[in-house]
């Protein structure tokens, strides 16, 4: 981007009432969250905007003196919908509280993104259209006319590649001095087009608000009721739903300005692995090596950072700290808050961050939409399908975007997958699993609780899908096309998920050990741990200070473990607690209540009912596991 170009605070935009709204707008999967991040930097924030509940990715910046903020929606097939996504989305453009419009578009799939872009159209907003991935164009022998496609719209039409930067910078300039409204207009049946000119003439309605009522989404506007008995008129003629008359004209439309612009539309496809990645004879053995390669790589990677960071850690702050001699309040506090920062950093920082680059590799490369397509069968076993693998592996990141993520799902699947994704190891988890067991009792075993872990999800959504009500619906995937990873999306994109550890995990872990610090003084960590050292020892086989651990894991798991090396005294818990205790009170901690984050998150999508049903679900499981396990341990 220009050097002019600058991150600026939300506080500071808020003040300026001269700051221009620009909103991006396009499908799924078109670069339009890159060129986002290309526009904004890597300092945003996400915002439900006042009325909203879909998260919203909102930035600032300045260019010439010139104040702006940044909106990406999220990514959407339709303005007509009505899922979550859609309606929010409908609603913004509906008020007006974008200025300018940047319709992102996919070069190489021009026809079902230029039925998005025919109903932007309709909000008349004025719009600047970004052929994004001309590249990955070119490559499949698409040639696209950019000014012809500019004639036919009516409004400036950009080409870009975001992924190599091409043609970013332009991209604000053309919004600020030459975005118009659309001028293409779709011409839909004759019996659609003469109820709109009705609606004109006797409530003055304009073109928009009469198609929104003629599909029943304006159920407050005066228009409804007459809108109505006009569109079951339609629907009795035509034997087909308004929906789909409009839709199929503009499908219509958008082929014909497609078969416009496209100078070659010989279709020539690079070699892929597509057929390798999603046979079942094939891809589920790679999807399988793929899992533990990036398993063990956390591992191994983690264990090494986590071995260099601790030993400078104990060597230039642990050691030091007891030459000073300090009172014994101000020491034990001191001494808490140093193994806190050395559990989350040193610890807890090396296992989430490689495991987010990883993540990110997967995710640039392509392969979750292909992991997806080959799971849908195996999901169906568990009242799920395919495309429930995508938040099912978020969910190894972080529970609560995966539990944001199910909003479309049907009430069905919501159900189950709450259950399920709560269970599935998040990256906290996992340093509990790499900190502890992989750290002080080996590999096999670290692996050994994914497998029970797994098992246990396994057998949960069998469960599940017998007893909840709903109807079980397929699935309708996009693959994206394999590509090549960037290194440096793929850091930005990781760096992006490791902002949420350091600055709100790492702030809460240092203020609850200063709090661990100050209780733990005066006796009253020792006497709540005396309430539960009875069941903790002979059900558990744990320490009494492992209770307070697990509730601390409440606040983010990690803390489990962090609080244990805060309580035990030292990072070493090898030489505290035996293979055994470690194990039991990992998979208790990898099963236990979710944290905060997730809880609150259940709560505002599935509810009260459901929140706590999970809750005491998972309560009950990781003791009843935990148990199990000590019993076997102390037999073998």
């Amino acid at each position: 981007m220009d050097d002019e170009i600058r991150d600026e605070s939300v506080s500071e935009r808020s003040e300026k009432s001269d700051t221009l709204k620009l909103a991006l707008i396009g499908n799924l999967n078109v670069g339009k969250s890159l060129i986002f991040n290309s526009l904004t930097g890597i300092g945003v924030e996400i915002s439900n905007f006042p009325g909203t509940t879909v998260g919203m990715y909102t930035g600032s910046l300045v260019h010439k003196d010139k104040h702006y903020e940044i909106i990406d929606f999220p990514g959407v097939y339709s303005l007509d919908g009505v899922n979550e996504e859609e309606t929010e989305v409908r609603k913004f453009l509906l008020e007006k509280k974008a200025d300018r419009l940047i319709a992102v578009l996919d070069s190489a799939h021009l026809e079902r993104n230029l039925y998005l872009l025919l109903q932007v159209a309709e909000f008349q907003i004025p719009t600047v259209v970004i052929l994004n991935m001309t590249d990955e164009a070119e490559k499949q022998g698409l040639v696209i006319d950019g000014d012809r496609l500019a004639e036919i719209l009516g409004c400036p039409v950009l080409k870009t590649a975001a992924i190599d930067g091409m043609n970013i910078d332009r991209i604000i300039p053309l919004a600020e001095s030459e975005a118009k409204t659309i001028s293409a207009v779709t011409h839909y049946d004759d019996h659609v087009e003469a109820a709109l000119r009705s609606f004109s003439k006797v409530n003055g309605s304009d073109r928009l608000s009469g198609l929104l009522a003629l599909e029943g989404l304006l159920p407050d506007s005066d228009l409804s009721e007459t809108a109505g008995v006009i569109a079951a008129e339609i629907e009795d003629k035509h034997r087909m739903s308004v929906h789909q008359i409009l839709a199929a004209n503009r499908h219509n439309e958008a082929k014909r300005i497609r078969g416009l612009i496209e100078k070659d539309g010989k279709f020539k496809p690079a070699r892929n692995f597509d057929r390798l990645l999603t046979r079942t004879s094939t891809g589920v053995p790679i999807m399988t090596v793929i899992l533990l390669t990036t398993l063990i790589c956390v591992f191994i990677i983690g264990s090494f950072l986590e071995e260099l960071i601790v030993e400078l850690f104990e060597t230039f702050l642990i050691q030091p700290m007891y030459a000073l001699s300090l009172p014994p309040l101000l020491e034990n506090v001191v001494y808490s808050l140093l193994i806190a920062v050395e559990a989350g950093l040193g610890i807890a920082f090396p296992y989430v961050f490689v495991f987010y680059i990883l993540i990110s590799v997967l995710e640039d490369t392509g392969y979750m939409t292909r992991a997806a397509f080959l799971a849908d069968r195996a999901m169906h076993n568990i009242g799920m399908h395919g495309q429930a693998l995508i938040p099912m592996v978020l969910g190894f990141g972080c529970n609560v975007p995966a539990i944001m993520a199910i909003r479309q799902f049907s009430e069905r699947e919501r159900i189950i997958a709450s259950f399920l994704i709560t269970m599935v190891p998040c990256s906290a988890r996992t340093v509990i699993i790499a900190g502890i067991v992989f750290t002080f009792v080996g590999l096999f075993a670290a692996l050994s609780i994914y497998l029970i872990v797994f098992i246990l999800i396994i057998l949960t959504g069998i469960v599940l899908t017998k007893v909840t009500p709903g109807d079980q619906f397929g699935m309708i995937l996009e693959m994206v096309p394999m590509r090549h990873p960037r290194a440096k999306q793929t850091l930005t994109r990781a760096w992006l998920r490791m902002k949420e550890f350091l600055f709100i995990a790492m702030p809460l872990l240092l203020v609850s050990s200063v709090v661990l610090g100050i209780l733990q003084f005066f006796g009253i960590i020792a006497a709540f741990q005396d309430l539960f050292e009875g069941f903790m020892y002979s059900a558990l086989g744990l320490p009494d200070y492992a209770s307070t651990s697990l509730l601390f894991g409440i606040l983010r798991k990690e803390m489990a473990f962090e609080t244990l090396a805060i309580l035990s005294g030292t990072a070493n818990l090898g030489s505290v607690m035996s293979a055994a205790q470690l194990y039991v009170f990992a998979i208790v901690s990898v099963l236990f209540v979710p944290c905060v984050s997730t809880i609150a998150v259940l709560y505002r999508q599935m509810g009260l009912k459901i929140s706590l049903a999970v809750c005491c679900y998972t309560l009950s499981l990781g003791f009843v596991t935990g148990i199990i396990l000590n019993a076997l341990f102390n037999i073998f």
